[in-house]
């Protein structure tokens, strides 16, 4: 069974900055996708960023240029720079990854950010 266990979030000022870090327990290289969602009250959960084959990458449009998906294979770890943070950025962030036709989910990260 993959653990994925998100850490990093917290409270913020708008247009601060915060990163998100996703362990995994097995090797990421093994994974056909990973990245983070996220949820806000109310709203259903969002592409945030994930890596989809080898090293691309698709943003969801709301946080292109503020936010970078990164990883580092050694420590089967991905992270979520957030940068230029908004109010509306504020949600529980999850980190997801796929393998095969299985889906694994962390237990999310509350990201707040303040206006």
């Amino acid at each position: 069974q993959v653990q994925l266990v998100e850490s990093g979030g917290g409270l913020v000022q708008a247009g601060g900055s915060l990163r998100l870090s996703c362990a995994a327990s097995g090797h990421i290289s093994s994974f056909n996708t990973m990245g983070w969602y996220r949820q806000a009250p109310g709203k259903q959960r969002e592409l945030v960023a994930k890596f989809i084959s080898g090293a691309s990458t698709v943003y969801s449009d709301s946080v292109k240029g503020r936010f970078t998906i990164s990883r580092d294979n050694a420590k089967n770890t991905v992270y979520l720079q957030m940068n230029s943070l908004k109010p509306e950025d504020t949600a529980v962030y999850y980190c997801t990854a796929t393998r095969r036709l299985l889906n694994f989910w962390g237990q999310g990260t509350q990201v707040t950010v303040s206006s």
